[in-house]
C-alpha cells in the first residue's frame, strides 16, 4: 500500500469526493425510468445464467439483502422481484464523462479515481462561490442535468473527504473537520478508516488496537515496527492528516483490455474471428482515444469448464490500428486454439503501450503510401461514433454472411463484464 506524504502539510484546503450512488443501476434508472425507477434491480454478467455474479445493486435491492458478488441465484432468493440487467460499459463511460464534465467546471484540480467517483480541490474556487455552495450546485446539476443521485464529502483532506462521501447514502452531504475525528471516528473498527484492509486491521486487532481512537493512541515507533512506513501513515491518519494533492493527471494505463462472455459457446473459427474483430475494433478506438500505440497484442480464451488460456505477441512496430490488432488475434486464435472446440469467452489486451507522439511508427514499403488513407478513414470512423455512437460504423467483417449477425453484433457489445479497466468495479 503507498501512500502520497509531503514533508510539510500544504496550505488549508477544501477538498470534496463525488461518490455517485449505486451507479451503474442509476445510469439504467435514468436511462429507462419507466422500466426501473424505485424498483429492485441489479447490473449482473451472464444474466441468462443463475451462476453469473451481481456487479452492483439498486437501493431498493440492497434493502432486501442484494450485494455486489452475490451469485444472481442468491440474489434472486432473496429478492424475488429483482430485475437483471445486462452491462453496457459504452452508456456507462457516457454518464460518467458527463459528470465529470460538471465537476471540471469548477475546477481543473479533478481526480478521477473510478468510474463513478472523485476528488476535486476547490481551494481556488472562490469565484463560483463559497465551498459550501459549489458542492451543492455540483451536486444539485448533476441530479438536474443527467438524473443520477450522489454522494459528496466536505473536507480539509481527500482522507477525509472520502470518508465523510460514504457516511451519507444516498444523495449525501456531509462535511467533516479534522476536530471532528475524534467524537465521529475514534469509536469505530480500524478497517473504517479509508486505507486500512482486513488483512492489516487483523494484525492490528493482534497488538490489541481494535478502535480507530486505539490506533491515535498507539506509539508511532511501535506502529512502524509493525508495519513500516505505512505505521506513520496509519498513525496520522487516525487523527485525521492527510497531505496526499488531488492530482489531475492520471497515470498513463499500461493496458487496455476487453473481454467478453459469448450469449452461446462459439465452435466456428470464422465466427470467432468476427467477434475478435469485434474487440479488436473496441480495443483498438479505447486506446486511440487516449492518444497511444501498442507493441503487444494478448488473447484471453475460456472454455466452458472455466479453464483460460493466454498468449501474446509482441509486434516489430507499435500500432494503433483495428486491422493490425484483429489480424495478429486471428493469428494468435488459429495457432493456440483447437479447432472445434467451444469458447465460452474471447478477449483482446493491448500492452507495451507508448503515446503516439513519443512513438516512432515502421512504415511498410510496399504499402506507406495507403496509409495516409487509412489514417484519415480511421479518424473519420471515430468521428462518426463520437457524434452518434459505438454503433453508427460497422465493417462488414463483424456481420459475416449472415443479417441477423448485426443483432448478435450488438448483443456482444453489452455483455462485456471483465474489463481491464480498474475504473469499472466499484460499488458504493
Amino acid at each position: 500500500m503507498t501512500k502520497e506524504r509531503d514533508t510539510a502539510p500544504p496550505k488549508r484546503r477544501v477538498i470534496l469526493h463525488l461518490d455517485m450512488n449505486a451507479f451503474y443501476c442509476s445510469v439504467h434508472e435514468a436511462e429507462e425510468p419507466h422500466l426501473y425507477k424505485g424498483k429492485a434491480t441489479a447490473v449482473a454478467g451472464s444474466v441468462e445464467q443463475r451462476r453469473g455474479i451481481i456487479v452492483t445493486s439498486s437501493y431498493a435491492a440492497r434493502a432486501q439483502g442484494v450485494k455486489t458478488g452475490m451469485t444472481v441465484r442468491e440474489g434472486q432468493r432473496r429478492c424475488p422481484d429483482l430485475i437483471l440487467i445486462k452491462p453496457d460499459f459504452n452508456l456507462y463511460r457516457t454518464y460518467s464523462r458527463g459528470f465529470m464534465s460538471i465537476a471540471r467546471q469548477y475546477t481543473p484540480l479533478v481526480e478521477a479515481v473510478s468510474i463513478d467517483e472523485c476528488y476535486l480541490d476547490v481551494t481556488g474556487s472562490s469565484a463560483f462561490g463559497e465551498p459550501l455552495q459549489i458542492a451543492r450546485d455540483i451536486q444539485q446539476r448533476i441530479r438536474t442535468e443527467w438524473n443520477l443521485p450522489c454522494s459528496i464529502g466536505v473536507a480539509p483532506n481527500k482522507l477525509l473527504a472520502k470518508m465523510a462521501s460514504d457516511m451519507q447514502k444516498p444523495n449525501g452531504f456531509t462535511v467533516l473537520r479534522i476536530r471532528d475525528v475524534p467524537e465521529l471516528l475514534w469509536s469505530k473498527p480500524c478497517d473504517t478508516l479509508f486505507g486500512i484492509g482486513r488483512k492489516t486491521a487483523d494484525k492490528l486487532t493482534k497488538l490489541n488496537i481494535r478502535t480507530i481512537g486505539q490506533l491515535a493512541a498507539a506509539e508511532e515507533a511501535m506502529l512502524v515496527k509493525h508495519f513500516g512506513v505505512v505505521g506513520s501513515w496509519m498513525k496520522a491518519a487516525s487523527h485525521g492528516y492527510d497531505y496526499a494533492p488531488v492530482n489531475a493527471e492520471r497515470e498513463r494505463n499500461k493496458s487496455i483490455g476487453h473481454t467478453t462472455t459469448l450469449p452461446r459457446d462459439v465452435t466456428d473459427p470464422e465466427e470467432a474471428h468476427r467477434i475478435l474483430l469485434n474487440l479488436a475494433d473496441q480495443t483498438g478506438r479505447r486506446m486511440r482515444q487516449q492518444k497511444m500505440m501498442a507493441s503487444t497484442i494478448q488473447i484471453v480464451i475460456r472454455r466452458p469448464d472455466m479453464t483460460t488460456i493466454n498468449r501474446s505477441v509482441t509486434l516489430p512496430a507499435p500500432t494503433d490500428a483495428a486491422s493490425d490488432i484483429h489480424r495478429e488475434a486471428c493469428k494468435l486464435f488459429d495457432k493456440h486454439w483447437k479447432r472445434g472446440e467451444p469458447a465460452r469467452l474471447l478477449g483482446i489486451t493491448l500492452q507495451n503501450l507508448s503515446l503516439q507522439a513519443e512513438t516512432a511508427v515502421q512504415l511498410d514499403l510496399f504499402s506507406y503510401g495507403e496509409q495516409p488513407k487509412k489514417e484519415a478513414l480511421t479518424r473519420a470512423m471515430d468521428m462518426l461514433r463520437d457524434k452518434f455512437g459505438e454503433d453508427a460504423v460497422l465493417t462488414a467483417g463483424m456481420l459475416g454472411n449472415d443479417p441477423s449477425a448485426l443483432i448478435r453484433n450488438k448483443r456482444i457489445r453489452g455483455t462485456s463484464l471483465q474489463r481491464d479497466e480498474h475504473m469499472l468495479y466499484s460499488d458504493d
